[in-house]
């Protein structure tokens, strides 16, 4: 029961920063071709 949770939080985690790292690329490519 606890590692599902902790499966449930680092997948959370991951997802977050998966996101954060898109926006990222995407804002800078629109930088650049602006």
């Amino acid at each position: 029961n606890k590692m599902s949770v902790i499966n449930a939080v680092r997948n959370k985690i991951i997802h977050r920063i998966f996101a954060v790292i898109k926006n990222q690329t995407t804002y800078q490519s629109r930088l650049l071709i602006s």
